[in-house]
């Protein structure tokens, strides 16, 4: 059984403000909760306050996740939300909800209607066909082309032009971005959760 270093409760913990962002001392890995698996065109959320994953909404067209898509715990991006992760080349389809460990291999930078939503790439951690990779950019240059199409087309029926990707960038730059995230989780919203 997964141990998460937490005591023995009642009821359940919001894994969102119980765990820590990376899951080993060297900053490599980290902690990601699932929220949704490729090949969906459902976004799910995971609702802070809770921990509890909601339909946010139906994507407003066929174009699908083309990645298993998750949270960081302990973070706060400056779009409002725990930081994101992308964990590509999953072979079977993970439970929404569950908990991860993903070792990270870049990150994406991103604008969503003007606000910074960027986007770690990482793999699964546990899985030993991905120990070859430790970059972004032994996924190809396919890999790069079809994730700026998704990231930039997911809501243009609704919203068009809306979503910009920026660049794609090392793991140094990720694990900045996640301190980053780690450090406004502690000063803006860790005083306001509730035991």
């Amino acid at each position: 059984m997964a141990n998460i270093n937490h005591p023995i409760r009642k009821v359940m913990a919001n894994l969102l403000h119980v765990l820590p962002a990376f899951s080993d001392d060297a900053a490599s890995s980290v902690n990601c909760i699932i929220e949704l698996n490729s090949g969906t065109i459902n976004k799910y959320e995971l609702i802070t306050e809770t921990g509890h994953l909601k339909l946010d909404r139906v994507g407003y067209s066929s174009l699908a996740y083309p990645f298993a898509y998750g949270a960081i715990p302990g973070t706060w991006d400056l779009d409002g939300d725990p930081l994101d992760v992308e964990i590509v080349n999953v072979t079977e389809p993970l439970v929404p909800g569950s908990l991860v460990e993903a070792r990270i291999i870049g990150i994406m930078k991103f604008e969503d209607g003007g606000e910074i939503d960027d986007k770690v790439i990482a793999v699964l951690n546990n899985d030993r066909r991905m120990d070859h990779i430790t970059s972004y950019e032994q996924l190809g240059e396919y890999f790069q082309k079809e994730t700026t199409h998704y990231w930039e087309m997911y809501k243009h029926l609704k919203k068009p032009g809306t979503g910009k990707v920026m660049g794609f960038f090392d793991t140094a730059e990720a694990v900045r971005v996640i301190k980053e995230c780690e450090e406004r989780y502690v000063k803006d919203i860790a005083p306001k959760v509730q035991e």
